[in-house]
């Protein structure tokens, strides 16, 4: 039986390309289709584009839109690609609003696709997994490994996640 997935894009560096000219990163559509149709994804998924931002410009608004869409969803398990900086602050304000009966798992990348070595397709892959197997609640997914909404942090040192404790 196939189980249905709702994947939010929010951009972070997930989508970013560059800009030769000016050696700027920026954002111009999401890389999403092209990354499930490399990795040979086969699940029943539903794509929505919420906004592109670089999650250090993220509010508390568009956090709120971002619960606002998952509450409101019909299905039950849902994926969001989100900037790496403010990804745990994102899974902390999900987190302490929950929703019943939902798996919400953030993902992103600390390499943007276009790079070619980006960590993005992995860590997509993962949370489609998660997803579709850990009980109802709020994760991130990132590095190959889930960590719970109340105890991740991002260590910019050493370039992943890791638990609080």
């Amino acid at each position: 039986m196939s189980q249905t997935i709702r994947i939010y894009v929010t951009g972070g560096t997930f989508d970013k390309v560059y800009n030769e000219h000016t050696g700027q990163l920026y954002f111009r559509d999401t890389h999403l289709r092209e990354m499930l149709n490399l990795g040979r994804c086969r699940l029943d998924l539903q794509v929505r584009t919420l906004m592109m931002v670089d999650s250090l410009g993220m509010t508390d608004d568009d956090r709120e839109l971002i619960h606002r869409q998952c509450h409101n969803c019909s299905v039950n398990r849902i994926v969001i690609t989100h900037g790496t900086d403010t990804m745990a602050a994102t899974a902390r304000y999900l987190g302490e609003r929950p929703i019943a009966d939902k798996t919400i798992v953030l993902t992103g990348a600390m390499i943007p696709y276009a790079f070619g070595s980006s960590d993005g397709l992995f860590n997509l892959g993962a949370a489609l997994a998660f997803a579709q197997t850990l009980p109802p609640g709020v994760y991130v997914a990132m590095n190959g490994r889930y960590f719970h909404w109340d105890n991740v942090r991002k260590n910019r040192a050493a370039g992943e996640f890791e638990e609080l404790t």
